[in-house]
Order: structure tokens, then C-alpha cells, then sequence
């Protein structure tokens, strides 16, 4: 019992440990005819000890041919797939695990026929636009109706037409092609019912017929009128496009005439295919035609409007883009007749229109084309479409665009305007076109404080300033700005700013703030003087004493006062109350000074008794001191001595009481006949009359006035 439980157990270990191979899948078979028939299959092998049996049944099934296969596919002889015949494969996959057999499929031969690319004998032109084409295979199909494929293209172009032709033979007849032009060709062929087409057969070359020259795109450039309405045509012709290209022309032929006019006039033989005309003011019909050897072509007309003619309008919009590797040109009409367009294109940093403008005539579209190698790099072109009616030309609409683009060769000139505590305005110039190298799209202002973050700002390619906001007070910052076009961008040069420290508008308010308060203060200051008059009146206009009403003459009678007036009389003039400017004499100064020298010598004497009452009655008394009194040497006479004069004090201990008091005795001590000491002259008589025009302003004599009472005249 426990034998036969683990002979199970052995049984069944074994079996969960076998693996067995993949199931093939995915069988396809193909016929090369003449050949064999191969078959390959899904997946393939797996491990080194995985092998395949084929086996395929052929003869409607009456025959069968089976053999081993190491790899996923296997090629039957040819003795085993004969067409028309319908055969069956099946492929079992094995190894040391065991067998898995695939599903049978089956196969019609000449649904998976395939041939050998065919051969092409022959290219021959026939009549003006078209070829006939004699070609064999290289097996030998029995009959088996045939479909041929035929490709062909011109010798400058890369684009393939293909043609399809059921159930054709080994000749093939090709229309529909140029006149005098050079084509390559290639052929392929299958059976009717087959699904694999043989190779491309090899390429060969034919040219068929020449005929007569096609029809010319003609053109013109009209120049400025002069006063009379006169003006230059210059006429532009050349192949249209679809012309053939090995096209010959001996030359052209140009008419033109007035509209109403029936005189015409003919130029022939023109060899360029460029002509010069001079119109009068008048509308004119132009025609140009080519001919060759075997005839002329249709004639390509123009209309040349008179300058006051006004031209028609039809194209609503235009754009332009880049689908690489070609530039293409869109618009819009609004006018559905017209299905023929000039399209003209220039670079716009060309000196003159002729001879850099190049032209070309669209028609049945409302588009254009034109490959980018065609064209310049980074060159901005004027491109302009003209609409034709007929034998009329519209009002062109221009366009500007670029084949392609990159980056600018110089960045903008920036500067900085409008310097804030927080604000800037930054401006630049714009890029000259000869340096953008393609459309700008905008601007980017980079701008960055000392040893802050780099911050940017974009703004539209129109705009050519832009604010900056939100930047701290007092700092240096830096700013440059980058062009940018859809190819990249440059900076410009990097410049510096430093924002303020304070604002207009902060000056303005402090300025009114102590402005303001000033107005205040001087209107309360007014409006206090306006109230209280008594008390602002002195201190703002104090009253200045008039001289001529001085109380100084009382003090020496009615005879000084009439001396004093003669005297000044010269110098001051007053008339009706107003002093007057007058010539001032040589020796104002001195008569001045002899006049102050009387007062003091009056008020002495009047004083001298007072004062001698004073000092014995032991009264205070003030001293008032010449301010013009020099120190006088000791021992000198007292011809030089400063005049004192006392007057009464009520301190009688004062310094200039005890000096008045000194200065008096000594006077008294002096003998009276001092005016005749020795050394001076003239005699004191003289002196008496008129004592001080003699002498000089510091050397004088001391008078005793007439009037001093006698017991002064005895103490002198």
C-alpha cells in the first residue's frame, strides 16, 4: 500500500514539473513565384531542445510533404506549390516535456504569389505629351492577369505620381505629361489577386515631344508719373510655373496699344525677358507671346491702368508662417471671381525694387509657397499679393516676413527715467532691423539689487519702456533688458541706478508743513499788530528825531541858532518842510568840531561854579569825557588837554566825580596868563576872534569863557 502511494507521488511531481513548448501562432506564408513557398511562424524558439515538425497538404489535399524545421520558419521546394493550387500547413512544436500543435491554416497561392521586380525595355514619346511603355517580367506567369503600378516624376523634382493599370500588358501608355520635358519612370507589377506587390522596377529616363512655347507669366513695375501723367513701364516675363522645363525660345514679341486707340505698336525679337516702356497718360492693353521653331505661344496680356485710375480692392487679411521647409503665405478675398494672384517679395534693406524684386503668379488657390532655401536668413522680406481680374490688377496687400529666424545680433539701448523711492521707468530704443535677425516678440527687463535676487519682468514687443515697482528705498540696483524672437534672445548693455533716499512729494509736504506754519505766524503776528498798534508800531517803525527840531540851540540863545544856520546853510536846503540834498563845503568838519568845541567850553563855565558847589558840598556829580581826547604827555602845556565837564549827579562817590574833581583843581591851579605862553602864535587876542581856523583839530587852547563868575576867574 505504501508502495503504490508513492509511486503516485513520484507520478504526479513529475508531471507538475514538466514543461512543455509554446503553441506556434501566427502563421504567414508566401509564394515566391518560380521560387518556393515560405512560412514562418509564432513565437519563436525558445530553448535549444525545442524542435518543429511542418506539414504541409497541397493538391486540393491529395499530397502531403512533412519534415523537421530547428528554426520558426521552413521553405517548402517548388515541386510542393504549384499555382492555382490551395494548400494547408501545420506545425507542431516538441521537446523532452512533450507536443503542442499549432491550428491548421490555409493558403490560395495566388493571393500570396509574389514576383521579381519587372524589367522596362522601353520609353518612347508619342505625340506631344505622352509615353508608351514596353516592359516583361522576369518569370514566367502563365497567363496570370497582371495589375501594373507606373510612378514617374520630372528630372528637377522629388515628388512621385503614381498610375494604376488593371489588367495590363507588357505595354503601358502614359498621358497627360509636358511637352518637352524629362521624366523618370519605374514600374511595379502583382497578380489580380494577389496582396504583395513586386519591387520597383529600375529607374528610367524619357522626354517627350517638343511643341510650342507655353504661355508667359507677364508682369510689370510701374514707375512715376510726371507732370504730364507720363510714366516708365517696366515689363517682367518668364516661364509660367508648369511650364516644361527643357522648354526652347528663340525670343519674344511685345504689342501694346492705347484703349482708345487703334493705332498698335509691335516690338519683335527681344531676346531678355525684360522691357522698358514709356506710356502716355492713357490706359494701355499689353501683350507679350514666345515663339520657337515650331510656332509662338498664346499671348500673356496685361492692363496698364492711366494713374488717375483707382484700383480695386479684394484681400481682407494675410499671414505668413514657417511649415519646414517651406515659407507659406495665406489671405483671404472677398471677392470670389478673382482666382489669379502676383505675389511679389523683396528684402526690404534692398537699395531699389529692380532688379532684387522676384515675382511669381498663383492661381486656383489663395495661397503661396516658396521653399526656405530660396531665401535669405535672418532678412525680413516685403512680401506683397496683387489680385488680378481679368486683365486688371487690384490693390496689393503687403505683408513682412522671415525664412527663418534667430536671435538678434545686439540687444536694446536701455536707460533709466523717473528715478523714485520705490519706482523706476526703464526705456530702451528699438533694435534697427538689419540687426534683429526675425520678428521681436517681446522684452524681458531683467533687474537686480546689490546682492539681492535677479528678478524680470516681459512686456510686448510694442511696448519700449516699462515700470519697475516695489523696490527699496535708497539702493543700487542693476537693470538690462533682452530682446527675444522665436529663435532666442540677446541683452543688452547692463546699466546702473540707485533709487532715492527721499521723495518730491515728501520735499513738497515738509515744505508746506513749514511754509504753512510761517503764513500762520505772520498772520497772527499781523493780527496781534492790527489789535494792540500801540505796542507794534515803536518796535517795527520808531521814531527817528529831526534834527531841525533839536532842543540844542535853546541851550545857547537865539545867536547860535542863526550862526549855526548860516552855516549850514550850504550844505542842507529845506524846502516846504522836506530836506534836500546840497553841496557840502570842504571844511564841514572842522566848523562842526569848532561848534561842539563852544558847547563844551559854555557848559563848563556854566557848570564850573556848580561844580566847585558840588565838591564842597560834598554832592555827587557825573563826568562826561571828550570821546575825542588824546592822552597828553606829562610836563606838555595845556593847549591839548581834554575838555571835562562836570555835571551834577546824585552819586556823589562816582569814579567820574573824583576825576572831574582832580581834573578841575589842576585847572584852577594854572596861572591866567597861560595864553601867552612860549610857542604859540599869534597872540591870544587873535585866538579870542577866531581861534580854531588857525590852529588844527587836536591842537587848541583851552578859552575861559567871559561869563565865569569872578571867584572862578580868581581861582583860574
Amino acid at each position: 500500500m505504501w508502495t503504490l502511494a508513492l509511486w503516485v507521488f513520484s507520478f504526479l511531481c513529475k508531471f507538475s514539473l514538466a514543461v512543455l513548448p509554446t503553441k506556434p501562432e501566427n502563421i504567414s506564408c508566401v509564394f515566391y513565384f518560380d521560387r518556393n513557398l515560405t512560412c514562418t511562424w509564432r513565437p519563436e524558439k525558445e530553448t535549444n531542445d525545442t524542435s518543429y515538425v511542418v506539414t504541409l497538404t497541397y493538391s486540393y489535399g491529395k499530397s502531403s510533404y512533412t519534415d523537421n524545421a530547428a528554426e520558426a520558419s521552413y521553405s517548402f521546394p517548388l515541386s510542393c506549390a504549384m499555382p492555382p493550387d490551395i494548400c494547408s500547413v501545420e506545425v507542431e512544436a516538441q521537446n523532452g516535456d512533450g507536443k503542442v500543435k499549432s491550428d491548421i491554416t490555409y493558403w490560395h497561392l495566388t493571393s500570396i504569389a509574389k514576383t521579381e521586380p519587372p524589367i522596362i525595355l522601353s520609353v518612347n514619346p508619342i505625340f506631344n505629351r505622352m509615353f508608351q511603355i514596353q516592359w516583361k517580367p522576369c518569370e514566367k506567369t502563365r497567363g496570370f492577369p497582371l495589375a501594373c503600378m507606373l510612378r514617374f516624376r520630372t528630372v528637377n523634382s522629388s515628388h512621385w505620381t503614381e498610375v494604376n493599370f488593371e489588367n495590363c500588358k507588357q505595354v503601358c501608355n502614359l498621358t497627360g505629361l509636358q511637352a518637352f520635358t524629362e521624366y523618370v519612370l519605374a514600374l511595379r507589377f502583382r497578380f489580380n489577386d494577389s496582396r504583395y506587390w513586386s519591387k520597383w522596377s529600375k529607374e528610367e529616363i524619357g522626354v517627350t515631344m517638343e511643341e510650342v512655347p507655353h504661355v508667359l507669366d507677364l508682369w510689370r513695375i510701374l514707375g512715376p508719373a510726371d507732370m504730364n501723367g507720363d510714366r516708365k513701364v517696366r515689363l517682367l516675363w518668364k516661364k509660367a510655373r508648369g511650364a516644361p522645363v527643357l522648354e526652347k525660345t528663340f525670343g519674344y514679341n511685345i504689342q501694346y496699344f492705347a484703349e482708345n486707340s487703334t493705332n498698335l505698336t509691335e516690338i519683335n525679337n527681344i531676346t531678355t525677358q525684360q522691357y522698358e516702356l514709356l506710356l502716355m497718360n492713357q490706359t494701355h492693353s499689353v501683350s507679350v507671346t514666345s515663339f520657337n521653331s515650331l510656332g509662338k505661344s498664346q499671348e500673356a496680356i496685361l492692363r496698364i491702368p492711366d494713374v488717375r485710375e483707382e484700383t480695386f480692392q479684394c484681400i481682407k487679411s494675410m499671414q505668413a508662417h514657417i511649415a519646414e521647409p517651406l515659407l507659406v503665405v495665406n489671405w483671404q478675398s472677398s471677392i470670389p471671381e478673382v482666382d489669379t494672384w502676383i505675389v511679389e517679395w523683396l528684402p526690404e534693406a534692398a537699395a531699389s525694387k529692380f532688379p532684387a524684386l522676384s515675382w511669381e503668379s498663383v492661381s486656383q488657390v489663395t495661397n503661396w509657397t516658396i521653399e526656405q532655401d530660396k531665401l535669405k536668413p535672418f532678412t525680413c522680406y516685403n512680401i506683397s499679393v496683387y489680385p488680378v481680374l481679368g486683365h486688371r490688377v487690384g490693390e496689393p496687400y503687403p505683408i513682412q516676413a522671415y525664412a527663418k529666424e534667430g536671435a538678434p545680433l545686439k540687444g536694446p539701448e536701455t536707460r533709466v527715467e523717473n528715478i523714485g523711492l520705490r519706482t523706476a521707468t526703464i526705456t530702451w530704443k528699438e533694435i534697427p532691423k538689419i540687426a534683429r535677425n526675425g520678428f521681436i516678440n517681446n522684452y524681458t527687463v531683467f533687474y537686480q539689487a546689490e546682492g539681492g535676487k535677479e528678478l524680470s519682468k516681459t512686456v510686448n514687443s510694442h511696448a519700449l519702456q516699462c515700470d519697475l515697482e516695489s523696490l527699496t528705498r535708497r539702493t543700487s540696483y542693476t537693470v538690462w533688458v533682452m530682446a527675444s524672437t522665436r529663435a532666442g534672445g540677446t541683452n543688452g548693455v547692463r546699466i546702473n541706478f540707485k533709487t532715492l533716499s527721499i521723495s518730491v512729494f515728501e520735499i513738497v509736504l515738509l515744505t508746506s508743513l513749514v511754509g504753512g506754519s510761517l503764513l500762520l505766524l505772520s498772520i497772527k503776528t499781523v493780527t496781534f499788530g492790527l489789535r494792540k498798534t500801540n505796542r507794534l508800531t515803536p518796535l517795527c517803525c520808531p521814531d527817528v528825531p529831526n534834527p531841525a527840531e533839536s532842543s540844542l540851540a535853546t541851550w545857547l540863545g537865539d545867536g547860535f541858532k542863526k550862526s549855526n544856520m548860516k552855516e549850514t546853510g550850504n550844505s542842507v536846503n529845506t524846502e516846504d518842510g522836506v530836506l534836500k540834498p546840497c553841496p557840502v563845503p570842504a571844511d564841514l568838519i572842522d566848523k562842526l568840531v569848532v561848534n561842539f568845541e563852544n558847547f563844551l567850553e559854555v557848559v563848563l563855565t556854566e557848570e564850573a561854579g556848580k561844580g566847585q558847589a558840588s565838591l564842597l558840598g560834598g554832592e555827587a556829580n557825573e563826568c562826561v569825557t571828550s570821546p575825542s581826547r588824546p592822552d597828553g604827555p606829562t610836563g606838555k602845556s595845556f593847549k591839548e588837554p581834554s575838555v571835562l565837564i562836570e555835571v551834577a549827579s546824585k552819586d556823589s562817590h562816582s569814579p567820574c566825580s573824583r576825576m572831574a574833581d582832580e581834573e578841575y583843581s589842576e585847572l584852577a591851579r594854572q596861572p591866567s596868563s597861560s595864553c601867552q605862553s612860549p610857542g604859540l602864535a599869534p597872540p591870544c587876542e587873535d585866538q579870542a576872534q577866531n581861534p580854531y581856523l588857525k590852529n588844527s583839530v587836536t591842537t587848541r587852547e583851552f578859552l575861559v569863557h567871559e561869563n565865569i563868575p569872578e571867584h572862578s576867574k580868581g581861582e583860574v
